[in-house]
């Protein structure tokens, strides 16, 4: 019986973990949860699932649960809040499994916790991986513990990797769907709006990471997150283009083979394979490989997408500068969302941040979250120079 906990617990990768656990209720127990902000979900997964410890964001949030629970005979379930209490369930002494699910920078506390802690760890947090990713992996080594991607791309490498040594890997290749974008001309950029941008061909996923994916800073992030969790260099990590999002990732060995991964796209999957590893257990998620007909492949273009670019050139020399993307980036996708900027500009708020910002290996949590904040600044500066007089008039007469 593996115990978990779920930082994340009520977003659409945790309820996928518990879906999981139900489905396999042999193999798992949930010991604790930390549920954000959604108290009726969180009393909901506390009923059902009866962890010993839960953790909401807010103190007036955590006091409503814990008389609810109270009210309905659950009292044994400890209710904690803030950052304090997503890490006591990081750090959970009856938890073997840690799912970290928190979207952004505020996962990145309790997921170094938990590898701090000797947990096993099930990322789906890239954001832990692009800002502090050096820190994170050199201290899951010292512990002799694995991270498992959950993301789909890494998990795929993961996969492959099993076929062979990490010394014989000539590249690793992570595919991209192209988003929204991808015949669209360059010129039109300047005049793209938030729906379009949302408008993904493929997936159906939350507003930054959509508008990451039309940029293509995902998958740049993505890059990230494969160099630390892999230990190889840039250089050896490439982003291909495929639409039919069908192969998920591939590994290029040095005698020529390419391992790829494909399955069906249901983050269970991966999620299972996680829990399970290194054990492989039966499952109806199967893919119907009669479906496979046509398969394209293209060269990112980081021209027309320099975001991609940036985080190549951010990944080479890591530390501030990985923090400092994520940031901006954060910071600029909001702003175009809320009609600020213009999808062309989100690019150079993020370079301009980059240029500003000091090349500084970190060595601690604390310096990341000091870093991080010194980022946000800037990128805000930024756009409040460019500010509303440039974001397309469609965007701006719709929110009027």
């Amino acid at each position: 019986m593996k115990r978990i906990s779920i930082l994340g617990s009520t977003g659409s990768i945790g309820r996928s973990t518990l879906s999981i656990v139900e489905s396999y209720p042999d193999r798992f127990e949930v010991v604790a949860l930390a549920a954000g902000r959604n108290v009726q979900l969180a009393f909901e997964q506390a009923q059902r699932w009866k962890p010993r410890l839960i953790s909401l964001t807010l103190e007036r949030d955590a006091e409503e649960l814990g008389k609810r629970l109270t009210d309905s005979g659950l009292g044994a379930t400890k209710v904690v809040n803030g950052t304090a209490g997503t890490v006591a369930v990081a750090q959970h002494p009856d938890a073997d499994f840690v799912v970290s699910a928190i979207v952004g920078i505020a996962g990145l506390e309790a997921t170094y916790a938990a590898v701090c802690a000797g947990k096993t760890v099930g990322l789906a947090n890239k954001e832990c991986m692009v800002a502090a990713g050096e820190i994170i992996t050199a201290e899951a080594r010292r512990q002799c513990k694995p991270i498992l991607p959950i993301d789909s791309e890494h998990n795929a490498v993961h996969q492959c990797l099993r076929a062979g040594k990490m010394d014989e890997v000539r590249r690793i290749w992570l595919t991209a769907s192209g988003g929204p974008f991808l015949n669209t001309p360059q010129s039109r950029f300047r005049s793209i709006t938030p729906g379009e941008a949302l408008n993904h061909p493929t997936w159906k996923m939350g507003r930054r990471i959509s508008i990451d994916s039309a940029t293509l800073m995902n998958k740049g992030f993505e890059v990230i997150e494969a160099c630390r969790l892999f230990n190889v260099p840039p250089s050896q990590v490439e982003v291909i283009v495929h639409p039919q999002s069908t192969i998920h990732s591939m590994v290029e060995f040095i005698d020529g083979s390419i391992v790829a991964q494909f399955s069906v796209t249901d983050m269970r999957l991966p999620i299972l394979y996680a829990l399970t590893y290194p054990e492989r257990v039966a499952s109806e998620m199967t893919f119907p490989v009669m479906d496979l007909r046509h398969l394209e492949f293209a060269p990112a273009d980081m021209k027309k997408f320099p975001c991609l670019r940036l985080a190549y050139e951010a990944a080479e020399v890591g530390g501030t500068k990985t923090v400092a993307l994520n940031a901006a980036d954060e910071i600029a996708v909001a702003a175009f969302l809320d009609g600020c900027i213009r999808f062309d500009e989100i690019p150079q708020v993020i370079a301009n941040v980059l240029n500003e910002t000091k090349p500084v290996k970190l060595s601690s949590i604390s310096q990341v979250l000091a870093a991080d904040s010194e980022a946000r600044r800037m990128a805000s500066a930024r756009v409040e120079l460019l500010g509303p007089r440039s974001a397309p008039t469609s965007v701006l007469q719709k929110e009027s």
